[in-house]
Formats: C-alpha cells, structure tokens, sequence
C-alpha cells in the first residue's frame, strides 16, 4: 500500500480549508500558548518510511492533551487495565474537559474517562515513583523512541507559565484528592501533568505517534514493539470516543478518525492502516479544539474515505 497523499494535494488541501475555516481564537488562559502564530498552519501525513508534508510542518509546540494519550499508555503498561478504570471511567463526558462538575456528580468521585483533565491528573498520579521527576523523565523517554527523535523535551518556559496558571486543575486535584482517588502529594501530581503537557513536538512526531498507534504499537520502519498492541488498541479507541473533548460525537460523524486535540492546537490522528497524522493551527474553536485543523481532517476524511467506519477498513 502507497500513500493516500501526494505533497501538492496536500498542500491544496490546506490552502482550501484555510479559506474557509473561518474564526478560531489562540488559547489565552496560558500566557506561554499566546505567543503561537495564529496563521501558522502544517500537517504531515507519515506511513510506514514514507512521509508527505505540506505547510508549516517544522515548527515546535507543546503537546497539552495530546500528553492524555501517552500518560494514559505508560500507566496501562504499569498498572494493567484493570486498576486504571477502577480509578478513571471510559466513558465520554459531554462536558468542556476542565469541568469539575461531573465529579460533583459521581459517587464516589471518580473521572469519567482519561482524555478530560480530571481522568489525566489521576492517571499522572498513577505514574508517580519515589523521585518527584522519574514520571516525566519516562515519559519523554517513550515519546523520544515513538517518534525516533532524541531532541524531544519539556519546554520548561511553558511548564512554569502554565504552572503560575493552574488554579482549576490545582482545584480538581485536591477535590480528588479529598475524596481519595489521588493518593499522593497534590503538587507533585500537578507538576508531572503540567511537565507531560509541556513536552516540545512538531507535526513530524504527531503523524509518526499515530503511525505507530495505527500499527498495534509497532516501528513504522523497524516493526520493533514500542507499545504493547492491547495498549494501543485500547488508547486509540479512547481518541475515537474522547478524544476532542465535547465534540468527539460530531467528529467521529463528520470524520472518523481516531484523534486527539491539545490547545496548543495540536491534532493526532491514527488510521488502522498505521497511517499516521499530525497538524498543527493554533486558532482553537468554542470546544478547544484546532478549527482549521478539524476541518482538515474532516476536508481529508471526506476526500479519501479515511473514516474508520468506511468500507475502506472493514
């Protein structure tokens, strides 16, 4: 199998939908986000040793959610299925992914799924070891070996401004805390969430992360097993279900692509052909999600019947 995409389809692609994207506004609540050039646009489409790229595809940003993914891998790899959902649900949320009211809700107190903050501060808690920094430092670790690119790392610029802004998260983690779903110190959770969030990628190293999603955890080029194929499996259908906070629903329909939205303006997508994409416009819409960037996975989706509910993967 070739490549869906040529780099001047792609390119006409991107030129299209940023005539029609329309408004979308640049995350403000974390100083750091604010500095993001609002016409910056790239996507990179990667499978197996082959890769096409159109647009602004080299510049680093911030993973934010898209973390959710990973951290979620890394505590089922540690934890085994079974004690993560005993902590966190699986189900979609309905609601923006910093609400606290669900929580509220539930009794006892526990996060609906793993992509909204809450569900991703109690899997950061999970993944706490004896030295305060060891989660972070595995963390990067893996993301370094998924995407063979060893310059991986925090932007500790990002982490102390967003750290300086937390306050809601900081909230979450004491309500769960207080109701005992967080075990240990409320601030070394905090940090580690906000260090996983801050780590630097491009598009490059989101379309190889999908890619590597897509092919049940393996290498696209050297088929070594970087994440156990369940894990995989079961992290991807956690992008289909959650993965664009309180919009999932309308973009499994519109779309079907398992995917993972940060607010830096990120997008992760994987196809279980092991096709992997990543793009990059740091405008978000009222969800918090990249507005051109959903409208280019929906523009591609529809273009290339890449929906995983098509007959192209049954």
């Amino acid at each position: 199998m070739v490549l869906f995409i040529n780099k001047n389809t792609l390119a006409s692609s991107l030129e299209a939908v940023q005539l029609e994207a329309g408004s979308g506004s640049v995350a403000s609540y974390i100083p750091a986000l604010q500095q993001a050039d609002p016409a910056a646009f790239g996507c990179v489409v990667h499978y197996g040793r082959e890769k096409v790229k159109a647009g602004d595809t080299d510049i680093y940003f911030t993973l934010q959610s898209i973390s959710k993914v990973i951290s979620l891998a890394l505590a089922l790899m540690d934890k085994g299925s079974e004690e993560v959902f005993s902590k966190v649900g699986m189900e979609p949320s309905g609601n923006p992914f910093h609400s606290i009211q669900t929580l509220e809700k539930e009794k006892p107190a526990k996060p609906l799924n793993p992509m909204i903050n809450a569900g991703a501060l109690v899997v950061a808690d999970m993944l706490q070891e004896k030295e305060p920094d060891a989660a972070a430092r595995r963390f990067v670790r893996l993301i370094r070996e998924i995407t063979s690119n060893p310059e991986i790392d925090i932007c500790f610029e990002t982490a102390a401004s967003e750290r300086n802004h937390s306050n809601l998260n900081r909230a979450l983690c004491y309500f769960l805390k207080s109701h005992g779903v967080i075990e240990n110190d409320v601030e070394q959770v905090l940090n580690t969430y906000i260090n996983l969030c801050s780590v630097r990628v491009n598009s490059c190293d989101l379309a190889r992360i999908g890619s590597v999603l897509g092919r049940d955890g393996q290498d696209p080029e050297t088929g070594e097993q970087l994440i156990p194929a369940w894990t995989a499996e079961m992290v991807t259908t956690f992008m289909v279900t959650c993965g664009m906070y309180d919009a999932s629903g309308s973009f499994a329909v519109k779309a079907g692509i398992p995917c993972k939205s940060g607010v830096s303006g990120a997008l992760l997508g994987s196809l279980p052909d092991g096709t992997g994409i990543g793009v990059y416009s740091p405008p978000l819409d009222s969800h918090g999600n990249s507005a051109a960037g959903t409208r280019l996975l929906e523009k591609l989706s529809s273009d290339y019947q890449l929906s995983i509910f098509s007959g192209r993967f049954r």
